[in-house]
């Protein structure tokens, strides 16, 4: 919802005509081993106002969904200790609701696994190396297929 900025003292004029805020905060849950990619990509989506958790793996981002309901969850699919497909599954018996938005990332589309495993589920998926403009788009779908439920 975008919300004019008014003066106090009248309460109906903005401050700088036409000048709207957006208060929709959206939470995105970023799961990458690689810690470079996590920091430039936390940082960048930070940078378009969206709060932003980091997690190193599976296990570490379980711990985050069990606390926080996230509005996206960009998840790379092979990680140590819990990868992408084994946290997915985790989160659909836990909190299904947000297997819907999931973002797949992957260099390793052509593994036997893992194609099936994004041929038979619900997330998006970008192939590494990705731009961030598929990024920004993707996630708008994301945010999209989560307002009309």
């Amino acid at each position: 919802m975008a919300t004019d900025i008014t003066d106090s003292s009248s309460g109906s004029e903005p401050i700088i005509p036409g000048m709207s805020f957006d208060l929709d905060i959206r939470n995105i849950l970023l799961v990458d081993d690689d810690t470079d990619l996590l920091d430039v990509l936390k940082t960048f989506l930070e940078s378009h106002n969206y709060v932003v958790t980091a997690a190193k793996n599976g296990v570490e981002a379980l711990h985050e969904v069990i606390d926080l309901d996230f509005d996206a969850i960009i998840c790379d699919m092979k990680m140590p200790t819990m990868p992408g497909d084994m946290f997915y599954l985790a989160v659909q018996r836990i909190k299904p609701y947000l297997c819907d938005r999931f973002i797949f990332v992957t260099a390793h589309e052509k593994e036997p696994k893992i194609e099936a495993f994004i041929r038979n589920n619900k997330g998006a998926i970008l192939l590494k190396p990705f731009h961030i403009d598929e990024l920004i788009r993707t996630l708008a779908m994301v945010f999209r297929k989560k307002h009309k439920h």
